[in-house]
C-alpha cells in the first residue's frame, strides 16, 4: 500500500498543475519536492514518466509558436525547482558548490577582456591568466605582460599541462581532489533526469529555427533572432557550469552519452514535433554537402547529393564530384580548363582518406550535434562560452576535442561562406587554442582521430578553391597552379584559424615528429606549400604606366609568412639534435620532389623569362632552412642531401633573380608598376619576413655558389644584374638590355650583391648568440633604438621576447639614454645607442644593408659612424665603410672561397680599377669600394701560401691567350697585362691605334682571337658550360666567360657597328691599386711602402691606424695585406714605388682634364660656403626659435619697445611684424600686441593644504572640492548676497578663479588694419590648418605661435615713467582729496571717448572677445541679470586674474624679483588701458564711493537702518586687492605715482585692520580679554597708531560692543596666539597677497625692478618697494604696523569700521564671523598625484561603472585636475550633443580639459574646440611609452614629464607648445 500510494497521489493533480502551467512559485517547488521523494521510493519508473510528460509540456509551450519570453522565462522556473527538487535555488546552489573538486579557474572571457601572460611560468606560448589569478600569483620580476584578448580565451591557473605550478595562484595551488567528499546520490538526482530533455529541447529549437538560407540571400537576422529567444537557455546551462565540478560531470554524462541521443533524437517517436525536427536536421546535413552515413544517398562519392545540394555552389564540388571538369571550371577560362580541371581531380583524388574527412559526419551524442550547430550559426558567442565552461572537467575535455576534430572540415566549409569571416575567425581560435595548447590532448587526438591528416587535407582543400594559372617562365604552356592573391580568402586572411591552429599542434614535439615521420603527410603538405610557389607574379611595365596598382601583395606575403614560413620554423624547432636527422632527410627530399615537380611544370630550363619576378619561393625556402639546420645542428653530410649540379643551377636562378629585381626596382627600373613594387621590396627584406624570405634565398645562393663552377657563378650574376656590356676596358660601350641611366646603380647592386653573397656569415658557422649580436649592432647604428622595437625588428627564430641572451647582448652592445626633456616639451623614449667599441670594433656596413628597408637607413649609419671618428679623434674626414673580420666558415662551405679566386671575378676588378683610373663614365665612389672590398676578402680567404719561386716559363707559355695565368688572387694581384683587343663602336678614340703583336683580348666583351665578330647565344654559351662541367681545361673555361647578347633581347640589326681595337694597358692590379691611391690623394708618389720605415708592419698588420679611414687607407691596408701574403708581391710594390709615375690618364687631353678639374674645385669651394651660410643660417633661426619657444627664459630677447624700464619721454615704437613698418601707435591707425585669450580655471584650483591631492585608486578615497579656492570664493559671494545689498557685493569681491580670462602675448605687435588683411587671407586659403579662423585664431605671422585676438596699445609717451622716482612731498591728506576729485571728474580721457576713433573701436572690440572668452555662467553673478555691476565686476576681476596667475607662474612669490617671467611680453599694460577705458564709462555714485569710507569719518551712522533695503557690505568684508583695481581702473589715466602711492597707503590701513579683525576672532575669550587690557594701558603713548597691540586692543573693544563674540567659543577657530612675534608674523601673512599683487600692479604700470629677497623678509622689501615703509629699519625690530599711515585718526576710523559689523551682528549673529575671517594663504595649483605603478589607477578604473549611466564605458577616461570619472566618446553621457568629456573640460576648466585615458595610458588635452594626444606620464622599465597599452608592460610613472605638463597646465602654454590640433565636434 505504502509503494502504491505516492503514485496515486502523483498521478492525481497532474493535469490540474500542467493546466495552470502558470502555477504558482510555491506549487512548483510542492511538484518538485514531491517528485522527487517519488523519484527516491520504489516507483521510481511511474515518476520518472511523468516528470518526463511535464517537462515535455513546458518545454514544448516555449518552443510553441505562442511560446515567447515569458513560456521560456517560465520553463526554466519549472527546471530550477525541478532540479533543485523544491530547494530554493540558492541553497541548491551552495550545496552544489560544496562539492567541487576543480583545481582550474577555467574562467572563460571574451574579446577585449584584460587578461595577463607570464612567458616565465608558461610552458606553452598561448597561456593566459584572469587578472584575479594572476594577482594572486607570485610574478614579481618575471616576463609578463597585460593584454587586451582579441578574440577571448580562458585562464589556465591551475593546469600544469600548460604553465609551471609556481605560477599557480594561491587558490589553485592546493590540489583539492582528495578532500572533496563524494556527491550524495540524491543531491544530483534530479538533474540526471531533467537536463537531457533540456538539452534535447535546446536542440530541437536550434532544428525548428535553421532554414538552409538561399543560395544569394543568407537568412542572417532569422538565426539572430533564433539565437536570441535561446539566450536565457543557454544562460541558464552556463549558470550550471558555474556550480563547480559536480554539476559539470553530469553536464559532461548527459552530453556525451550516446544512449539518451538515441532516446531522445532518432525522431522515431510518436511525436510529430519530433519527427519534423529530425527530419530538419537531415536536410541541413545535406544542405552543408555532407552525407548522413545511413543515408542510402551517399554512395561514397554523392552523386546525386552534387547536383541538388548547395554544395555544388560553394566550389567545393569540384572538390567533391566525379564529374570534376563541369563544375570546377568556373573559375578557369574554358579553354584552360580541361587541363587545370583534370590536374586538380588528380591531386585531390591521390589519398582516398580525404573524402571521408572532408564529407561525412555522424553525430552520436548531444554533444556533437550541439557543436554542429553551434558551426552552423556562425559560433553565437553565448554557445562557444558554454561549451568552454565546460572544460575544466577532463572527460569532457577529451569528448570536446574529439568532436571539434570532427568537425574540422565543417568548419572550414562554414567559415568559407561566412560573411562575418572576422568574428567568426576569433570565435573559432577561442575555442581551439584551449584544446590544442595542451600537450597531452593534442597528442591523443593525432593519434586516435588522424589530427594532422585532417588539418591539411582541410587546408589543401581550403586553398583548392582559389587556385589560378600560373603565368611564370612559359605562359602558355604552363600546368602550374597558384593561389590568387586577390581571392576574399587571402585578402581577408580567412584561412588564419586553421593555419594557427596548425602552427599550435606543430608547437608540441610528439605532434610535429609524428608530421616528420609520415611520408603522405609530407607529400601532401609541400604539395600545399607548392600552391604558394611563385603566387602574385610581377611583370615590369615597359611602356604605359599601370592603371591601378594592385595591392595584392599584402596578402602574398602575408600568405607565405603564416601558411608557409611559420609551420616551417615550427618543424625545425623540433630538428635540433642529431637525433632527428632522419626527419630533414624526408622534408629535403619531398621538398626536392616539389621543386622538380615545379620547374617541369613551367617548363623551365636553364633562362629565367625576363620582366617577371616572384618574390614567393616558399619550396626554395623549405629546402634552404632544412639544409642550414642540417650543417648546424644535426652534423649532417650536406653533400648527402645535395642534389646533382644541373639541379643546383636551376635552383639559384629564382632567388638571382630576386636579388637582381631588387637592384632594378631601386633603380627605378620598375617605376611604370607604380608604387606597390618598392612595396614589396621593402616587405621582403622588412625585420619580420627578412628571416624568412631574404636570408634563406642568400644561404641557398651561397650553398649553390660553393657548389658550382665559380666562373659559370660570377658571369651568371653579372648577367642576372644586366651590366656584361659595361665590363669592358673600352671608354664607350653599347649595353643592349639596359639604359646608360641606370647602368651605374645595376653595378653598383651587383658588386654589393657580391660583397653580401660572400661576408655573410648568418647560416654559415656563426652561434646564435654571434647572430644576435650582429643584428642588434646593425639596428643600433642605423639608429638610436628603444628597447620594444629593437624587440621588433630583430625577430629572430628561437630567441624569445626577453629572454636572457637578448638582455644579455643588449648591455654589452649599448648604453641606455634615460629619456630628456626639452623645454620646447618634445619628449623623448629612452633609447639604446651603441657603445664607443662597438664603432671602433664591430660596425659592419654590410650587415646593415642587407637590413635597411630604406637606402636613407645606410646613408644615417655612416653619418653616425662618421661622427663618431670625429669625435673620438680617429679619423677627421669622410670615412669609407670599414672593413669587418668575418667569422670562420663551417668547412660545409669552404667551396664559397672559390668565387673570390675565380679568373672571371679577377678581370672584373682588373677591368673596374682600370675604368675608375681613367675616369669611365657611369662610375662611382661605392664601385670602387665595393671592388676594395671584394679584393680585401680574397686576401682574407687565400686558399694556401703560395711558393713564389713556381713561376716557370712553361706556365707562363701555357697561358698565353688568357688574362690571368692562375686562380689565386694573391698572384694574380702582381701579373701585369700588356695589351687587351676590345670591341668598341667605331666613334670611340681607341679605334685609330695599330695593333702591337701580342695581345690579350678582352674576354667580357670580345669575340674569339681571330678579328672575327661572331656573336654567340649566350643559352648555347651556357649549354656548352653544362656539358664540359665535368672534363673542362683552362682556355675553355676561359672563353666561356664570353656571354654575349642574346638575340632574344635586341632586334636583329639593332646591334650597332663594332669594331675591334687594341688597347695598350701594361699594368697589374697592384699598379692599378697604387696609381688609385695617388689619384685619391690628388699628389704624386703619395704612396710610400710602410714596411720600408718599420718591418714591424709585416709582422703585427693589426694595426689600428688602417682600421677607419678613407678610400687611400682602404688602398694602403690591401697593399700591405698582399705584401704579407707573399714576397714577391711586396718587391712588386717596391719596384712600382721607385717609378715616378706619371699621371695616369693620356696626356691629349690634359686641358680639357684641367678644366674640369677647376671646375671640381671651384664647385667644391662653392659648396663649403654653402654649408657655411647654411650652418649659419640655422643657428641663428634656432636661437629665435629657442627665444619664440621658451616660456620660461627670463630674458627672452624680442624686439618689443613695450614695459622697457628706460626713462624715455618719446612716443613708444612697435614694429609691426606684418608690413614691417615701425612706428608709434596712433588714434587713426592703431598697433596692436598679438594675444591669446583664454578662459582659465587654474587659480580655482589651489587648495589651502599643502600636501597634494592624490588621484583616487579605492572607493574609499574620493576627491571633494569642497576645498579649492573657487568653491570657498563662490560661498562667500553668495553669503553676501544674502545679507547685503547686490550692486555693493558685486564690489567686494572679485571673480574669475574659475573661468577668469588670461592674457598672453608672445610680444609681437602688428597694425590692426595689417591684421584684418591677414585674418581675410586666411580665411580664402584653402589649407587645412589646425584652428578656426572665424572663431578669429590665427597663428603669430613671425613666430607662429596661436593667438585669437589683437590687444591695441594705448598711444601716449611714457611719461608716467619720469614721474616714478620723484617722491613727491605733499601730505597724506592732500593726496587724498586729490585721488577724490581726480575720482569725481568722468571720463576725462586723453583720449575723448565720444568720438568714434578707431583706436575705441577696436578696444571695444577686444573688449567683446574677452567677455566671450568665457561661458555666460562665469560672468553673471548679479541677481538682477544685465546689471552694468556686473560687467564692472567681471572687468577688474580680468585684471586680479591676470595678476595672480603671473604670481602663481612665480612660484607664489616675489623672492624671486627681476623683470616678470614673461618679460617684455607682459600685456597688462595694455590690458589695463583697455579696462580702463571701460571702467570709465560707469560712473560711481559718490554717496557709495567706497574711498570716502576709507578716508573720512560719516556722521549719520543710522540713517541706514531705516531704509528698507538690504545694508551695504561692511568695509571690513571687502576684499582689499578687489578695491585697489576698482580705484586704480577707474582713476584717469595716466595716472601718478603719487596717487597710485596714497591709495595704497589707505587700503594698507583698511587690510591691517582686517587682519586684526580676524585675529581678534580667532583667539579665546581670555586672550580678547589681555590684548584689550594692554591695549588699553598704551594708548595714549606716542606711536600708539604704529602699534598692533593699542590697535589690535582697540578692535576687540569695538567689536564687543555688538553681539559678534557672544555666542558660544567656535572650536575650530581658537588660535593660541600669544606670544607677540607669532601675532607679527600672522599678521605679516595676512598682508602679504595683498603686497605681492599691488608690487605686480605698480612694476606694470610704472616699470620698474622687482627687488629680490629671502623668503622671510618678503614683507619689509615689498613695503618699502610700495612706499609704505618711510625709512628702512633694521629688521630685527621691525613690526609691520610700523607701515600704517592713516589718513585720519586710527582709533575713529576703526570705531567707524566695528560699528557696522555690530549693526549687522545684531541682526545676523551667526554670520559674523565667518565672514571676517578670509583664507589668504593658497598652496599652488596642482594637477593630482598619480600612483606609481600604472597597474593601480588601471585596475581599477577599467572596469568602474559611469555614474551617469551605470555601465562600463568603452573608454574610460578620469580627469587629472578633479578627479572625475567620465567615458570618452560616450554616447551615453551625451548632453545636448556634448560629450562628456568636452562637457566636464568646460565644467571644470572652464574649456581646458586634461583626461588620462585609462586603456591608453596617454594623456588628451582639450583646448576649447581643439584636442591633441599628449603623451603619456607612465613609461616602462625601458623609458617608452605603451600607447593603448599593446605591449602591456609594466608602467611607473615618469615625475619629470608630469612636472612638465603640470607646468604647462599652469602656465597656459598647451596652446604654444604642443602641435598636434585637431578639432573634436564635441565628440568626445
Amino acid at each position: 500500500l505504502s509503494a502504491a500510494a505516492p503514485g496515486a497521489a502523483v498521478a492525481a493533480p497532474q493535469f490540474p498543475i500542467m493546466a495552470g502551467a502558470g502555477a504558482s512559485g510555491r506549487n512548483k517547488r510542492a511538484t518538485a519536492a514531491r517528485l522527487k521523494a517519488a523519484l527516491g521510493g520504489e516507483s521510481g519508473a511511474a515518476a520518472a514518466g511523468e516528470l518526463r510528460a511535464l517537462l515535455e509540456r513546458v518545454l514544448a509551450r516555449a518552443a510553441g509558436p505562442g511560446g515567447g519570453g515569458e513560456a521560456a522565462a517560465e520553463a526554466l522556473e519549472w527546471c530550477r525547482c525541478l532540479l533543485s527538487g523544491g530547494e530554493p535555488w540558492d541553497s541548491f546552489v551552495q550545496a552544489v558548490r560544496a562539492y567541487d573538486p576543480a583545481t582550474l579557474c577555467g574562467l572563460v572571457w571574451t574579446a577585449n577582456f584584460v587578461a595577463y601572460r607570464c612567458r616565465t611560468c608558461g610552458i606553452s606560448p598561448c597561456m593566459s591568466l584572469c587578472a584575479e589569478c594572476f594577482h594572486q600569483g607570485e610574478h614579481a620580476g618575471h616576463d609578463y605582460n597585460m593584454f587586451r584578448s582579441q578574440a577571448g580565451g580562458a585562464c589556465d591557473c591551475g593546469d600544469s599541462n600548460v604553465m609551471r605550478e609556481a605560477g599557480f595562484c594561491k587558490r589553485h595551488r592546493i590540489k583539492s581532489n582528495s578532500n572533496v567528499p563524494c556527491v550524495p546520490k540524491d543531491l544530483l538526482m534530479m538533474s540526471e533526469l531533467v537536463l537531457p530533455q533540456f538539452i534535447f529541447s535546446l536542440i530541437q529549437h536550434l532544428r525548428e529555427g535553421y532554414n538552409e538560407p538561399a543560395l544569394d540571400l543568407p537568412s542572417e537576422k532569422d538565426l539572430h533572432k533564433i539565437l536570441q529567444v535561446l539566450e536565457p537557455h543557454v544562460s541558464f546551462l552556463e549558470d550550471l557550469t558555474k556550480m563547480g565540478g559536480a554539476m559539470r560531470s553530469v553536464l559532461t554524462q548527459v552530453l556525451t552519452s550516446q544512449q539518451f541521443y538515441k532516446d531522445l533524437s532518432s525522431g522515431v517517436g510518436e511525436n510529430a514535433c519530433a519527427k519534423t525536427s529530425h527530419e530538419k536536421y537531415l536536410i541541413a546535413l545535406k544542405g552543408s554537402g555532407l552525407a548522413f552515413p545511413e543515408d542510402k544517398l551517399a554512395c561514397g562519392m554523392q552523386e546525386q547529393g552534387a547536383g541538388t545540394s548547395t554544395s555544388a555552389v560553394q566550389g567545393l564540388a569540384g572538390a567533391t564530384a566525379t564529374s570534376g571538369q563541369g563544375n570546377s571550371s568556373d573559375e578557369e577560362d574554358q579553354d584552360g580548363s580541361q587541363g587545370v580541371g583534370k590536374r586538380k581531380r588528380v591531386k585531390l583524388s591521390s589519398t582516398t582518406k580525404d573524402q571521408s574527412i572532408m564529407d561525412v559526419l555522424k553525430h552520436k551524442c548531444f554533444l556533437e550535434e550541439l557543436l554542429f550547430w553551434t558551426i552552423k550559426y556562425e559560433f553565437p558567442q553565448k554557445m562557444v562560452t558554454f561549451l568552454l565552461n565546460m572544460l575544466p572537467d577532463q572527460d569532457y575535455k577529451i569528448a570536446f576535442t574529439k568532436t571539434f576534430v570532427q568537425h574540422y572540415a565543417f568548419i572550414m566549409k562554414t567559415l568559407k561562406k561566412s560573411h562575418e569571416s572576422d568574428t567568426m575567425s576569433n570565435r573559432i581560435v577561442h575555442i581551439s587554442v584551449q584544446l590544442f595548447s595542451n600537450e597531452e590532448l593534442a597528442r591523443q587526438v593525432t593519434e586516435e582521430c588522424q589530427l594532422l591528416d585532417i588539418m591539411v587535407t582541410v587546408l589543401l582543400y581550403m586553398m583548392e578553391s582559389c587556385l589560378i594559372k600560373s603565368e611564370l617562365q612559359d605562359e602558355e604552356n604552363s600546368l602550374h597552379v597558384v593561389v590568387n592573391c586577390g581571392e576574399a580568402l587571402l585578402k581577408n586572411n580567412t584561412y588564419w584559424p586553421l593555419v594557427s591552429d596548425f602552427i599550435n599542434i606543430l608547437s608540441h614535439q610528439s605532434v610535429a615528429k609524428k608530421f616528420l615521420e609520415d611520408h603522405g603527410l609530407l607529400v601532401t603538405w609541400m604539395n600545399f606549400v607548392s600552391f604558394f610557389q611563385g603566387m602574385n607574379l610581377n611583370k615590369r611595365e615597359l611602356n604605359e604606366h599601370v592603371e591601378f596598382e594592385s595591392q595584392t601583395y599584402y596578402a602574398a606575403f602575408a600568405a607565405e609568412l603564416e601558411a608557409c614560413a611559420q609551420p616551417m620554423w615550427g618543424l625545425l624547432s623540433h630538428c635540433k639534435v642529431r637525433e632527428t636527422q632522419e626527419y630533414t632527410r624526408n622534408v629535403v627530399r619531398y621538398c626536392l620532389e616539389a621543386l622538380q615537380d615545379w620547374f617541369d611544370a613551367i617548363n623551365f630550363v636553364d633562362e629565367p623569362a625576363p620582366n617577371q619576378v616572384t618574390f614567393h619561393l616558399p619550396l626554395h625556402r623549405y629546402f634552404a632552412m632544412f639544409l642550414s639546420k642540417a650543417v648546424k645542428c644535426q652534423e649532417l653530410d650536406l653533400d648527402t642531401i645535395l642534389p646533382d649540379q644541373e639541379m643546383l643551377m636551376k635552383l639559384m636562378i629564382h632567388p638571382l633573380q630576386i636579388q637582381a629585381s631588387l637592384s632594378e626596382i631601386h633603380s627605378n627600373m620598375w617605376v611604370r608598376n607604380g608604387l606597390q613594387i618598392k612595396g614589396q621590396a621593402m616587405t621582403y627584406v622588412q625585420s619580420h619576413f627578412c628571416n624568412s624570405m631574404i636570408d634563406p634565398d642568400i644561404y641557398l645562393l651561397q650553398v649553390c655558389a660553393s657548389r658550382l663552377d665559380p666562373d659559370y657563378f660570377i658571369s651568371s650574376v653579372f648577367e642576372r644584374f644586366k651590366v656584361v656590356d659595361l665590363l669592358t676596358m673600352a671608354s664607350q660601350h653599347q649595353n643592349t638590355v639596359l639604359d646608360s641611366e641606370h647602368e651605374r646603380s645595376m653595378l653598383e647592386g651587383a658588386l654589393t650583391f657580391l660583397v653580401l653573397l660572400l661576408s655573410l656569415r648568418l647560416h654559415l658557422g656563426m652561434t646564435d648568440d654571434e647572430i644576435l649580436r650582429a643584428e642588434m649592432v646593425a639596428q643600433l647604428c642605423m639608429n638610436d633604438r628603444t628597447h620594444s622595437s629593437l624587440l621588433d625588428l630583430i625577430s629572430l627564430d628561437g630567441i624569445i621576447p626577453g629572454s636572457l641572451s637578448f638582455e644579455s647582448v643588449l648591455s654589452a652592445v649599448a648604453d641606455f639614454k634615460a629619456p630628456v626633456f626639452e623645454p620646447g616639451g618634445s619628449m623623448q623614449q629612452g633609447m639604446y645607442t651603441p657603445k664607443a667599441e662597438v664603432w671602433d670594433k664591430e660596425f659592419d656596413p654590410v650587415m646593415v644593408i642587407l637590413r635597411t628597408v630604406y637606402r636613407r637607413d645606410v646613408q644615417s649609419a655612416m653619418d653616425r659612424y662618421t661622427a663618431f671618428l670625429k669625435q673620438s679623434s680617429k679619423f677627421p674626414g669622410n670615412p669609407w665603410p670599414p672593413y669587418k673580420k668575418r667569422t670562420p666558415l663551417h668547412p660545409s662551405y669552404k667551396g664559397l672561397v672559390k668565387l673570390l679566386h675565380c679568373k672571371t671575378l679577377h678581370i672584373v676588378l682588373f677591368t673596374l680599377l682600370y675604368k675608375i683610373l681613367m675616369d669611365h663614365q657611369n662610375l662611382s665612389e661605392h664601385v670602387l669600394c665595393m671592388v676594395l672590398y671584394l679584393i680585401e676578402l680574397g686576401l682574407e680567404n687565400s686558399p694556401e701560401q703560395e711558393s713564389d719561386e713556381e713561376e716557370s716559363a712553361g706556365g707562363q707559355e701555357r697561358c698565353h691567350d688568357s688574362w690571368f695565368p692562375g686562380s689565386n688572387l694573391v698572384s694574380n694581384m702582381r701579373h701585369f697585362i700588356n695589351y687587351v683587343r676590345v670591341r668598341v663602336p667605331e666613334t670611340a678614340p681607341e679605334v685609330k691605334r695599330e695593333p702591337p703583336a701580342s695581345t690579350s683580348s678582352d674576354s667580357l666583351t670580345s669575340s674569339q682571337n681571330s678579328g672575327t665578330a661572331q656573336v654567340f647565344s649566350l643559352v648555347a654559351e651556357r649549354r656548352k658550360k653544362f656539358q664540359e662541367i665535368i672534363n673542362r681545361n683552362s682556355s675553355e673555361a676561359n672563353q666561356v666567360v664570353r656571354p654575349k647578347t642574346s638575340m632574344k633581347w635586341s632586334a636583329p640589326g639593332a646591334t650597332p657597328q663594332l669594331t675591334t681595337a687594341i688597347l695598350e694597358v701594361k699594368e697589374s692590379i697592384l699598379s692599378l691599386l697604387i696609381k688609385l691611391h695617388h689619384k685619391l690623394s690628388g699628389k704624386q708618389n703619395s704612396y710610400y711602402p710602410p714596411w720600408l720605415d718599420d718591418v714591424d708592419v709585416l709582422i703585427h698588420p693589426e694595426i689600428p691606424r688602417y682600421s677607419h679611414g678613407d678610400g687611400m687607407t682602404a688602398v694602403e691596408r690591401i697593399l700591405l695585406k698582399a705584401a704579407i701574403q707573399s714576397r714577391l708581391n711586396k718587391r712588386i710594390i717596391e719596384e712600382i714605388c721607385r717609378k715616378v709615375t706619371p699621371p695616369v690618364p693620356p696626356k691629349k687631353i690634359s686641358s680639357a682634364e684641367k678644366k674640369t678639374l677647376d671646375k671640381e674645385e671651384r664647385r667644391q669651394k662653392a659648396r663649403e660656403r654653402q654649408q657655411k651660410l647654411l650652418a649659419e643660417f640655422a643657428s641663428r633661426q634656432k636661437s629665435f626659435m629657442e627665444t619664440a619657444m621658451d616660456v620660461e627664459s627670463p630674458d627672452a630677447d624680442i624686439a618689443m619697445e613695450i614695459a622697457t624700464s628706460e626713462q624715455q619721454v618719446s612716443e613708444a615704437i612697435y614694429d609691426c611684424v606684418i608690413c614691417g613698418q615701425s612706428g608709434p601707435s596712433t588714434e587713426d591707425r592703431p598697433t596692436g600686441l598679438v594675444v591669446l585669450l583664454q578662459a582659465s580655471s587654474v587659480l580655482g584650483q589651489c587648495r589651502n593644504s599643502t600636501e597634494p591631492k592624490k588621484l583616487p585608486t579605492t572607493e574609499e578615497e574620493q576627491i571633494y572640492p569642497w576645498d579649492t579656492c573657487a568653491a570657498l570664493h563662490d560661498v562667500r559671494l553668495t553669503t553676501l548676497q544674502r545679507y547685503f545689498k547686490d550692486s555693493s557685493c558685486l564690489q567686494a569681491v572679485s571673480i574669475g578663479w574659475e573661468g577668469g580670462v588670461y592674457v598672453q602675448t608672445c610680444g609681437h605687435t602688428l597694425h590692426i588694419d595689417c591684421h584684418k588683411s591677414y585674418m581675410e587671407s586666411l580665411r580664402n586659403d584653402q589649407v587645412l590648418q589646425g584652428f578656426s579662423v572665424d572663431k578669429g585664431e590665427f597663428t603669430c605671422p613671425l613666430c607662429r605661435q596661436f593667438a585669437n585676438s589683437v590687444l591695441p596699445c594705448y598711444p601716449g609717451n611714457n611719461v608716467e615713467r619720469s614721474l616714478w622716482q620723484s617722491h613727491s612731498n605733499k601730505c597724506l591728506r592732500d593726496l587724498v582729496q586729490e585721488v577724490e576729485d581726480l575720482q569725481e571728474q568722468l571720463g576725462t580721457f586723453p583720449v575723448s571717448i565720444s568720438s568714434e576713433t578707431n583706436l575705441s573701436k577696436e578696444m571695444e572690440s577686444v573688449m567683446k572677445d574677452i567677455k566671450s572668452t568665457t561661458q555666460k555662467k562665469y560672468t553673471d553673478y548679479s541677481k538682477s541679470p544685465g546689471s552694468p555691476d556686473n560687467d564692472f565686476l567681471f572687468m577688474y576681476s580680468v585684471a586680479r586674474t591676470n595678476l595672480e596667475l603671473e604670481l602663481v607662474h612665480r612660484g607664489g612669490n616675489l623672492c624671486s624679483g627681476g623683470a616678470s617671467t614673461a618679460g617684455k611680453r607682459s600685456c597688462l599694460n595694455q590690458l589695463f588701458h583697455v579696462l580702463a577705458m571701460h571702467m570709465r564709462l560707469y560712473s560711481i555714485d559718490s554717496a557709495y564711493n567706497p574711498w570716502r569710507k576709507l578716508t573720512q569719518l560719516m556722521q549719520d551712522k543710522n540713517s541706514e537702518l531705516i531704509s528698507e533695503e538690504l545694508p551695504e557690505v561692511p568695509v571690513l568684508y571687502r576684499d582689499v586687492s578687489s578695491l585697489l583695481l576698482i580705484q586704480i581702473l577707474t582713476m584717469p589715466q595716466p595716472l601718478h605715482k603719487e596717487h597710485f602711492t596714497c591709495i595704497i597707503k589707505v587700503l594698507f590701513t583698511l587690510l591691517y585692520t582686517q587682519a586684526l579683525a580676524a585675529l581678534s576672532v580667532k583667539c579665546s575669550a581670555e586672550d580678547r580679554m589681555a590684548w584689550k587690557e594692554s591695549g588699553a594701558l598704551k594708548k595714549n603713548t606716542s606711536g600708539a597708531e604704529k602699534s598692533w597691540e593699542v590697535l589690535l586692543g582697540h578692535v576687540v573693544s569695538e567689536l564687543s560692543k555688538g553681539k559678534i563674540n557672544e555666542e558660544g567659543e567656535s572650536e575650530e577657530l581658537t588660535v593660541v596666539l600669544v606670544n607677540p612675534d607669532s601675532v607679527e608674523c600672522y599678521l605679516q601673512q595676512f598682508c602679504l597677497p595683498f603686497l605681492r599683487i599691488t608690487s605686480l600692479l605698480q612694476h606694470h604700470l610704472f616699470g620698474g625692478d622687482l627687488p629680490s629677497c629671502q623668503e622671510d623678509e618678503e614683507f619689509t622689501v615689498l613695503a618699502s618697494c610700495l612706499g609704505l615703509l618711510p625709512s628702512f629699519q633694521s629688521s630685527h625690530q621691525f613690526t609691520s604696523a610700523s607701515c600704517l599711515d592713516w589718513p585720519v585718526p586710527a582709533f575713529d576710523m576703526i570705531s567707524q569700521w566695528c560699528s557696522e559689523l555690530a549693526s549687522f551682528a545684531d541682526r545676523h549673529p551667526d554670520q559674523v564671523k565667518a565672514l571676517l575671517i578670509q583664507e589668504p594663504k593658497w598652496d599652488l595649483p596642482r594637477l593630482l598625484q598619480l600612483p606609481e605603478n600604472y597597474n593601480t589607477i588601471f585596475q581599477y578604473y577599467h572596469r568602474k561603472t559611469c555614474t551617469v549611466c551605470t555601465k562600463v564605458p568603452k573608454d574610460p577616461a578620469v580627469c587629472l585636475v578633479c578627479g572625475t570619472f567620465v567615458c570618452l566618446k560616450g554616447l551615453c553621457c551625451k548632453q545636448q550633443s556634448y560629450c562628456e568629456c568636452v562637457l566636464h573640460s568646460q565644467n571644470c576648466g572652464a574649456g581646458t580639459g586634461i583626461f588620462l585615458l585609462i586603456n591608453a595610458s596617454v594623456i588628451i588635452i582639450i583646448r576649447g574646440h581643439r584636442f591633441c594626444l599628449w603623451g603619456s606620464v607612465y613609461l616602462d622599465a625601458h623609458g617608452e611609452e605603451d600607447r593603448d597599452l599593446r605591449r602591456g608592460k609594466p608602467l611607473y610613472i615618469c615625475k619629470e614629464r608630469y612636472k612638465v605638463l603640470e607646468q604647462q597646465w599652469v602656465s597656459h602654454t598647451f596652446d604654444h607648445i604642443n602641435k598636434r590640433w585637431g578639432p573634436h565636434y564635441n565628440g568626445l
